[in-house]
């Protein structure tokens, strides 16, 4: 079970990860929702983008990202490996969204973002680091405590229903 719970939150990093790449096949400016308030006003001043653009990404990007990232969780915790009551539906959502946060902080956000040219986008290089000190310790408390609630509202959903 063990085994499969890690394999679960490697397949949610992955699908995260494929999330982005297919954000910034065309560019990072695509995915500049992410960045900081300046790099976004910085893109829309050059031409990059506008207002409009950086809004209806984001709205795509949640739209589609949130409900397979959420449904993705559901179906591995309750229709493959059984889960039935609260308890362990909460500690396996929480185990497989902690380990999709691990790869989002430290294989995206620290090595993909940080060190790889991949997400930079051209005229906003004196901005970087893209993510930096404060949004690290913001998203590592967030992911944290916000994947612990958000488990707890899944499994006390499921335990009601089931």
């Amino acid at each position: 079970m063990i085994g499969r719970i890690i394999t679960e939150g490697l397949l949610l990093g992955a699908l995260l990860a494929a999330f982005c790449a297919a954000g910034i096949r065309k560019g990072a400016v695509n995915m500049v929702f992410l960045y900081h308030a300046d790099v976004q006003e910085r893109c829309i001043q050059n031409g990059l983008v506008t207002r409009e653009r950086i809004d209806r990404n984001r709205r795509v990007f949640k739209s589609l990202g949130i409900p397979v990232y959420l449904a993705f969780v559901l179906v591995s915790v309750y229709a493959v490996n059984g889960a039935r009551d609260f308890r362990s539906g909460f500690l396996q959502c929480f185990a497989i969204l902690s380990i999709a946060n691990l790869i989002d902080r430290i294989g995206i956000d620290e090595w993909w973002v940080a060190r790889t040219k991949a997400w930079i986008i051209p005229g906003t290089e004196d901005l970087r680091p893209y993510i930096d000190r404060r949004d690290k310790l913001g998203k590592w408390l967030t992911g944290t405590a916000g994947f612990a609630a958000l488990s707890a509202i899944l499994s006390g959903i499921m335990a009601l229903i089931l």
